[in-house]
């Protein structure tokens, strides 16, 4: 679906990639060595030569690669093996895979490069918007790109774009819900008039490191335009404010019948219902990795609303610490956002990974379930908070 301008075989190809990040050499040196150098100034020195411990990381690293279409794929293990670089390795080995950087005859400098600034505008420090989280994001995306009702009509722009949208889809995430920007009068609230403040904010960074890098600068402009805002649309239909809006109207294809992904307007729609549900997928993980993400996005959330407190604002629905519990913000979370998307992702793509997802959904609700028994009285009142407070998810 993509025909690049012909260029000859660029010596770049050769590189040794190590030799391309000197510059952020120290952020990309393995955990071992760091412990190394510590242990150095406090006692005795390892026993175990250095270089068979990072070979041993890089190389389980590289194992789980082999797995990465797993849906049991534990990226919280894959990031320490990587030293804190799964977005970049993961991103970098899924776009070989599928002999992207060849077809679109990107340079890998510039590539690399752009993996790496992408890495560092994700903040770290917030709990659950991080570089790990856009990791696990696309290693989602790329299973549901791979199921069969799908693969078989995705153009090598597709499967780009697709990858891209996932890497970049929080990009700059300030680790606060648009609500919050709004009532705060942030600038970026005031810039996007307040409408999907997050996504703009994501798609107008991903955009503006695309240009400083020159990713695509070889393409021709009209290509690189289109890749652009297709890169926009993808990013801004992860606006969960935006949630029924989408699910109502795939629900209303998928009653019809008259998808027909031959169509590049009904692919891309498939492939921003596929971003929405990798988006929030963590319910449908391993309950292991599911409650992990549980923990952190309570965290985030829990955060912000002490923020409000300090600053004596109203506290935003699921963010007050002393009125909510994990175990009722997840149980929400799944009945009213989670399992409808998911049932109807199943509905379009009945297979062995949609019913897993189901399977591990319905039993990690039931696990916040029996957590929460006996800790709190329902109340029927209560239930329509959740729904209300939807715009939290983002």
């Amino acid at each position: 679906g993509f025909d690049p301008e012909p260029r000859g075989s660029p010596p770049y190809l050769c590189i040794d990639f190590r030799t391309l990040h000197s510059e952020r050499v120290h952020r990309l040196l393995s955990f071992q060595r760091y412990l190394h150098s510590s242990r150095l100034l406090r006692g005795p020195p390892q026993q175990i030569p250095l270089h068979l411990l990072d070979e041993d990381y890089t190389g389980q690293a590289r194992c789980m690669l082999d797995k990465v279409g797993s849906w049991n794929f534990d990226i919280f293990l894959f990031d320490k093996f990587t030293n804190g670089n799964s977005l970049i390795t993961l991103t970098f080995h899924l776009l070989n895979q599928y002999g992207l950087v060849e077809l679109f005859q990107l340079d890998v400098v510039k590539l690399w490069r752009f993996l790496v600034m992408v890495q560092e505008d994700y903040h770290s420090h917030n709990p659950y918007h991080n570089g790990v989280h856009a990791a696990d994001v696309t290693q989602a995306m790329y299973c549901y790109m791979r199921e069969p009702v799908l693969s078989k009509y995705l153009t090598s722009c597709d499967l780009l774009i697709g990858l891209l949208a996932a890497v970049t889809h929080d990009l700059g995430h300030p680790g606060v819900n648009q609500p919050f920007l709004i009532k705060t009068d942030h600038y970026l609230a005031t810039l996007y008039k307040n409408t999907s403040v997050l996504e703009n904010h994501h798609w107008k960074s991903a955009v503006g490191l695309l240009r400083e890098t020159e990713l695509l600068s070889h393409l021709p402009a009209e290509d690189s335009l289109n890749m652009e805002r297709q890169l926009g649309s993808l990013i801004l239909a992860t606006d969960i404010s935006q949630q029924n809006e989408y699910l109502s109207r795939f629900r209303t294809h998928l009653d019809q019948d008259d998808l027909c992904l031959s169509h590049a307007h009904h692919r891309h729609f498939i492939l921003q219902m596929a971003l929405k549900c990798a988006d929030i997928c963590n319910p449908c993980r391993p309950w292991e990795l599911s409650k992990q993400w549980s923990e952190k996005v309570t965290e985030e959330f829990f955060h912000q609303g002490d923020i409000e407190k300090k600053h004596n604002l109203e506290v935003s629905p699921l963010c007050d610490r002393d009125k909510n519990t994990m175990g009722d913000i997840q149980i929400g979370f799944m009945s009213y956002v989670v399992e409808p998307l998911f049932s109807e992702w199943a509905r379009f793509s009945d297979t062995r990974l949609s019913q897993t997802m189901l399977g591990h959904l319905g039993l990690n609700k039931a696990s916040w379930g029996s957590l929460q028994l006996g800790q709190r009285q329902t109340s029927g009142p209560e239930e329509p908070t959740h729904t209300n407070a939807i715009t939290n998810f983002t």
